[in-house]
């Protein structure tokens, strides 16, 4: 494939993917969410981590010109709780998919390029993995080990891999028998350039894809761990939000603000990963008719119109 055509194809799936709107949703509320962790110091009108004297008049404070979105039960800014617990959100979310998608992809092109035992011994192993409860072992593990960002980010990271590792295998054995793949090997390619150059780049987009769909739940599971109180004690999360205001009286005392805003700041995270790994799953998923290889190729094939002075019988600027 030429660079041109790779170039082709590149344009084919991005105007496939903005024509994708409900992809297209789900990346603008992501950049969002990302903005606002990046440049919270900038936006939170307050410190959330500066300690400050509070009366009780300032405990649970409806939301005001002052506080946008009232105060909490600590008396603190909700909207700059709010902002700074994007972070949180966000660091759980991106790094544990990064450890999930390395085990999982990594567990997947080797089970289904080499095969034999070790495809046997790999699968095996995932499915034992695959039938113990996700959630419960986590929450032992963080319970077990120190409540801290780093803990949680390993834990979810290592135990949410194997429906990547599966995907992943069941793309390496459809590619590897590919004509291509086969030519490469009958001329002396090792098994590493083979798998660098030929098996990698085709399992990369299913492996982008499900790394969207594992941050959504990467942050889902953060969030309720921090709702059980198995969070970063010295870190600000939504889950942490919700957990001070169920735990402290936010219902009795009808501070709606206090459990509306983390909730639904959970929602649009988890629904924005949702919405953008399925849109990127119609554009890049080869098995769908929307993908980019189809539509590149599609766009390759399409006959060339010559310009009309070079059509038979047409004459030429000047004649």
């Amino acid at each position: 494939m030429t660079t041109t055509d790779q170039s082709v194809i590149i344009r084919g799936t991005w105007s496939t993917f903005l024509r994708n709107k409900m992809g297209m949703v789900g990346l603008i509320a992501l950049v969002m969410a990302i903005f606002i962790a990046v440049f919270a110091p900038l936006l939170a009108p307050f410190d959330p981590y500066e300690v400050v004297h509070v009366t009780i008049d300032d405990i649970y404070a409806p939301p005001s010109l002052e506080h946008p979105l009232g105060t909490d039960d600590a008396g603190r800014d909700v909207l700059s709780n709010f902002l700074y617990g994007a972070r949180v959100s966000l660091i759980v979310g991106f790094f544990a998919a990064f450890i999930s998608i390395v085990i999982g992809g990594s567990i997947g092109i080797s089970a289904g390029f080499f095969g034999g035992a070790l495809e046997n011994g790999l699968m095996r192993f995932t499915d034992i993995m695959l039938v113990i409860p996700d959630f419960p072992l986590i929450v032992l593990l963080v319970a077990l080990t120190k409540p801290s960002l780093l803990n949680i980010i390993l834990v979810i990271g290592f135990l949410g891999w194997t429906s990547s590792a599966r995907l992943v295998r069941s793309q390496t054995l459809s590619v590897k028998e590919r004509k291509y793949v086969l030519r490469a090997r009958s001329i002396g390619a090792g098994n590493p350039h083979i798998i660098r150059h030929h098996i990698f780049p085709l399992v990369l987009p299913l492996m982008v894809v499900n790394t969207v769909l594992i941050i959504s739940l990467a942050i889902l599971n953060e969030s309720v761990l921090s709702f059980l109180g198995l969070s970063d004690p010295t870190m600000i999360s939504w889950g942490q939000m919700l957990n001070f205001a169920f735990s402290r009286g936010a219902m009795s005392t009808g501070a709606w603000w206090a459990l509306l805003t983390p909730g639904l700041g959970i929602v649009w995270l988890v629904l924005a990963c949702t919405l953008l790994g399925h849109g990127l799953e119609q554009v890049l998923n080869p098995r769908l008719e929307t993908h980019h290889l189809s539509v590149g190729a599609e766009m390759i094939a399409r006959p060339k119109i010559p310009p009309a002075h070079l059509e038979e019988g047409a004459p030429a600027p000047g004649d």
